[in-house]
């Protein structure tokens, strides 16, 4: 079912120029995808930080004037929680061992990527609500806008943010639509009965988890009618955590979401969900097995190994190209069929 790029993976960090001298790539990874003035996009979330030295762990916060602050602790300090390679832990403060920012690349053929000269490439964090970057950005074309919809990361928490643009010069910021603890933001194409709808996803921490909610808005800000219509399963491949993919796409059998699925070993997958086309809030039919898991060496291997994740894909006709996050690291490119999935479902 799963037609990987042979060129795979198409982005790796040697691909792409830090922000700044005194600081490296770690991963590009999870782009939004979208088509614009006859090119395939990529929307991609860059994460750096500096060069780390020995025994030192070091990393990157950005502060509300938009300058950068590099805190660094010792690695044998008692205080220092390193188990996790994506978060560092210090005296009960959680920070992000990287900062990301999302950056803009094209390609005439969807395989082979540059950034643009024309455009603006780098969109970075702002404000109180971004001082720990912005992440995993989704992108949807809704009646001429480019609709973005990304994670804002600060201590505060982790909200939803908002961007738009018609031409991809001049962005307007939105501000924060879904508030912490909430992420994997992904907007529909189209009203339904009159509404816009968007998949996230909200965190439970003593009550609820992990799950994917429905919410529905008039304007696209204001956001109310929401409805938990995804949960993890127990002792399946998403038993710890599930978010939305990119944009749902309009079937006729209803709405199909691609999902991405955890267990309790951070190993990532991703499922289907058939959503109704009339009210999206009620499930049709969900995978059992997992759709697409990591398989290759670069999704086994790398930052944070044993993942694939995608928030971004182009439609035509029966045929996705899906582009995704391989291992936290790199981004590759696979094509599926619609009808399969379809048919994989119950």
């Amino acid at each position: 079912m799963v037609n990987r790029f042979l060129q795979n993976p198409i982005l790796t960090t040697k691909d792409i120029q830090p922000s700044s001298p005194d600081l490296v790539v770690e991963c590009v990874l999870n782009p939004g995808v979208f088509e614009f003035d006859g090119k395939t996009w990529l929307l991609l979330r860059v994460a750096e930080r500096p060069v780390q030295q020995e025994d030192r762990i070091s990393f990157p916060v950005m502060q509300e004037d938009g300058q950068l602050k590099i805190l660094e602790f010792a690695t044998n300090d008692p205080d220092l929680d390193l188990s996790d390679a994506r978060m560092v832990r210090y005296k009960g403060t959680t920070y992000l061992s990287t900062i990301s920012h999302l950056r803009l690349v094209c390609s005439d053929d969807g395989v082979h990527f540059t950034e643009p000269k024309d455009l603006p490439a780098k969109i970075s964090g702002q404000g109180a609500l971004e001082t720990f970057g912005i992440e995993d950005c989704r992108v949807v074309r809704i009646d001429g806008t480019y609709c973005l919809t990304y994670t804002q990361v600060s201590e505060n928490g982790v909200g939803v943010g908002l961007m738009q643009t018609r031409d991809w010069r001049t962005i307007e910021r939105k501000g924060m639509i879904l508030p912490p603890h909430n992420k994997d933001c992904a907007l529909f194409e189209e009203k339904i009965g009159g509404k816009y709808y968007c998949l996230h996803r909200p965190s439970g921490v003593d009550l609820g988890g992990n799950f994917i909610w429905i919410s529905s808005s008039p304007d696209l800000l204001n956001w109310g009618g929401h409805h938990c219509i995804l949960r993890t399963r127990p002792g399946m491949w998403d038993c710890a955590r599930v978010g939305a993919g990119a944009s749902p796409i309009k079937t006729k059998e209803g709405w199909l979401e691609i999902y991405h699925g955890a267990d309790f070993k951070h190993r990532y997958c991703l499922g289907a969900v058939l959503l109704d086309l009339n009210d999206p809030s009620k499930v049709i039919a969900r995978s059992e097995a997992p759709l697409f898991e990591p398989e290759t060496d670069y999704e086994t291997r790398g930052f944070f190994g044993n993942v694939v994740f995608t928030n971004g894909h182009l439609v035509n006709g029966d045929e996705i190209t899906m582009y995704y996050g391989a291992s936290d690291e790199v981004i590759c490119g696979a094509k599926f069929s619609i009808e399969q999935i379809l048919k994989g479902l119950r």
